[in-house]
């Protein structure tokens, strides 16, 4: 008998292992010659020294730190793969598929406005796989009736959109996204494909109609549990075209109670419950995770991943299939101004991690094995009743749904659903439990993802990274300044927060995975600390450049090439992974001017907030992002426009490095005329010329832009003053 055909194939990129190789090994001895020069300056005699010593420690303090973050990285590179699925040829027999249950989770309808949720939930409901083995939870934090109301009208609507979807073989199942921009291979359809589509983009008007003429936000912080299964609750007398009502997908909303005096956990917190309240509905063995503002773009995306899932080679171990994550409110043009394609992430390191063990979960578009998250622990595993409910809880019915073969299905007795349901959802079921420690989704970061799949890969578990030409997943992503830096700030905050706890990566790793995953999941982990060297590189040879006193070696010095070579290596290697991936020579300006501006900022602050919590000077917090679009900011975005309408917490530093800059470079030129001694101070003019050009954006918006998302002049005169106030103070160091 012939092996099956494989249901997926990996592609090892060799010409980038090669060429990543090569150049991590030549930039290492320029490095290695740069460690040398400025340790050999600290042997000297101070008396014969050029430099102060505080300005040279600490520009090679932050040449060690980022040199050490440039290390972990390479581990990213070292062995690059691709993979291709055949969903053909999964089997035929819709009984040997498994059951998947979909979490999606929104907390705030005011900031993810309603309509946006619930296209999510109906393209989730109009997957391409068998309806019945289809289950959506849509958990809402905010217990909001307006969610609850939306939840019910889409409900009505899909029985009139999922089979117009089937029946005319639709790709684009998100209905806003369908009925805004119409695919031309669907648009040949004849009379009868365009009178049945003009009939459900009209029932669609009356979805959106319904659900924003109601009005009620809900309380986040306190309110009890609600738990409803939407399916039960159709209204019969609505007729519509052929319609097995056996065939939809089971729908159902899921508040979770929350009281002032219980930490709920954020999002990992609801998708916990959402792990047990499911167990007794579906308690499918996969579970796909979804951002309520990440709608399916590809209905395929479930046989795609069970291309991996059911592979008997890779599935005993392999935890999650995680899809990149796409935005559909990116610019369409090569100019996107906050770097919001992600390429990096995951066009570099996502798929240089599936070469090793796997990918870091990325909050949304992955498909998990439930068992995963339950500490591999199933009733098969122990019988010790007493050890499963200190792990688990008190509830019998969840215990019986750890049992592999096991199909709960309390819906038949609503009031036993009910009562079950609402203690698995209340606040205090996880007291003296293993819940968000070793079981679920974990608690000690507000990266739950992050941490999340980190200890998965610390027990041993796997995952894949696909991505598909066609997009699995769009969702809406940030399209102004402001945002942006709240959210790199809570990531910042998050992953630094791990680095610094017991699950240090470059720590709890080593033993547990392989050093070059170790190396990855640090990299990030610590790459917020980049906020020091970039503050220092932006300010101390500023300083010094203006005081006359030089940094670096003269032109004239064998170790100037040193230097050089390292910056145009890191520069040139940046530029090729950005061509590689088909970006442009703008996508690497754009790259290289966010990761400045996050460095003094977002990573500055979240930096700040993961000491200060380590430390019990502050509380875990999550700052949701606005997903309400505001026109004037989308209209910059797409003119390539920063919008610099935000706090001055995030604009002074910015301004304020870049007036210290423009400072340091015209006094350093005159400098230079008036003295000549421009070979000393070359670089330290050099680098402020190239700070001041690549973030230009922030000098028109000082001096060049009068729209409203220009610099505020108070913002530029706050940050003037600061700038001569550190000149001044940092100039007195300078002379003792």
């Amino acid at each position: 008998m012939k092996d099956p055909l494989p249901l997926h194939d990996f592609h090892v990129h060799k010409l980038s292992i090669l060429t990543h190789r090569s150049h991590a090994l030549i930039h290492s001895i320029a490095l290695a010659f740069l460690i040398y020069y400025r340790a050999s300056f600290l042997l000297q005699d101070p008396k014969t020294r050029e430099s102060p010593t505080l300005p040279w420690v600490l520009m090679f303090a932050s040449e060690l730190l980022l040199s050490f973050l440039w290390l972990l990285g390479q581990a990213y590179r070292w062995r690059p793969v691709s993979r291709t699925v055949f969903p053909e040829r999964l089997p035929e027999d819709i009984d040997k598929l498994p059951p998947i249950d979909v979490f999606i989770c929104t907390a705030d309808p005011n900031k993810e406005p309603t309509v946006d949720v619930m296209n999510t939930v109906l393209s989730a409901m109009a997957l391409d796989y068998p309806p019945e083995k289809l289950h959506v939870y849509l958990s809402d934090d905010g217990g909001s009736p307006l969610t609850l109301h939306g939840m019910r009208e889409s409900w009505r609507f899909a029985r009139w959109w999922l089979p117009f979807c089937t029946r005319y073989g639709i790709t684009t199942r998100c209905p806003e996204a369908y009925f805004s921009a119409l695919e031309e291979d669907e648009d040949d359809g004849g009379s009868e494909f365009k009178t049945h589509r003009q009939k459900i983009k009209e029932k669609y008007e009356m979805l959106k109609e319904s659900i924003t003429k109601v009005r009620g936000g809900g309380s986040t912080r306190d309110h009890p549990s609600i738990i409803e299964v939407i399916q039960a609750n159709y209204d019969t007398s609505d007729t519509v075209l052929q319609v097995d009502q056996a065939k939809m997908p089971l729908l159902v909303y899921v508040s979770r109670e929350k009281r002032p005096s219980h930490p709920h956990h954020f999002k990992s917190g609801a998708l916990n419950v959402l792990l047990r309240v499911s167990s007794m509905i579906s308690n499918s063995p996969y579970v796909l995770v979804l951002d309520c503002d990440m709608h399916c773009n590809d209905p395929t995306s479930a046989r795609q991943a069970m291309c991996f899932h059911l592979d008997s080679k890779i599935s005993p171990s392999l935890a999650f299939v995680q899809f990149p994550q796409r935005f559909h409110n990116v610019s369409n043009s090569k100019n996107d101004i906050y770097d919001r394609r992600l390429r990096s992430l995951f066009s570099v390191q996502w798929q240089g991690l599936d070469g090793l063990k796997g990918p870091i979960m990325s909050g949304t578009g992955f498909y998990i094995k439930r068992v995963s998250l339950c500490g591999g622990t199933t009733q098969e595993d122990t019988d010790n009743l007493e050890e499963l409910k200190q792990s688990f809880g008190l509830s019998n019915e969840l215990i019986k749904s750890l049992h592999r073969n096991s199909k709960p299905n309390l819906i038949d007795d609503q009031h036993r659903f009910l009562e079950e349901t609402q203690l698995l959802a209340s606040c205090t079921y996880e007291s003296d439990t293993r819940w968000g420690k070793e079981v679920g989704f974990l608690y000690d970061s507000v990266c739950e993802d992050y941490l999340t799949g980190f200890t998965l890969h610390c027990k041993g578990w796997t995952s894949v990274y696909h991505d598909p030409p066609r997009p699995q997943f769009l969702g809406s992503c940030t399209t102004n300044l402001n945002d942006l830096l709240i959210q790199g700030t809570r990531s910042s905050s998050g992953l630094l927060g791990v680095g610094l706890s017991n699950f240090s990566p470059l720590i709890y790793g080593p033993p547990r995975m392989s050093l070059l995953e170790s190396m990855c999941y640090g990299e990030l982990a610590f790459s917020p600390l980049c906020f020091m060297p970039l503050w220092c590189f932006a300010t101390i040879p500023q300083l010094c450049l203006l005081n006359g006193i030089p940094l670096y070696p003269t032109v004239s010095n064998l170790y100037f090439l040193a230097f050089m070579f390292i910056f145009l290596s890191s520069l040139a290697k940046h530029l090729y992974e950005v061509l590689l991936t088909g970006g442009s020579l703008q996508t690497w300006r754009n790259e290289q001017r966010i990761w400045m501006i996050k460095s003094v900022t977002s990573y500055l602050y979240g930096s700040l907030d993961a000491i200060m919590k380590k430390i019990g000077m502050r509380e875990a917090s999550f700052l949701l992002t606005n997903k309400v679009a505001d026109d004037e900011q989308v209209k910059l975005y797409q003119m390539g426009k920063f919008d610099f309408q935000t706090s001055n917490m995030f604009l002074v530093p910015m301004v304020a490095v870049i007036i210290l800059n423009m400072a340091s470079f015209v006094g350093g030129l005159v400098r230079v005329i008036i003295v000549g001694n421009g070979d000393k101070l070359f670089v330290q003019i050099f680098i402020s010329f190239y700070i001041l050009i690549i973030n230009f954006p922030i000098v028109e918006g000082m001096m060049m832009r009068k729209d409203k998302g220009r610099v505020r002049s108070s913002a530029t005169l706050l940050s003037a003053m600061f700038s001569a106030i550190y000149l001044f103070l940092g100039s007195i160091i300078l002379l003792y």
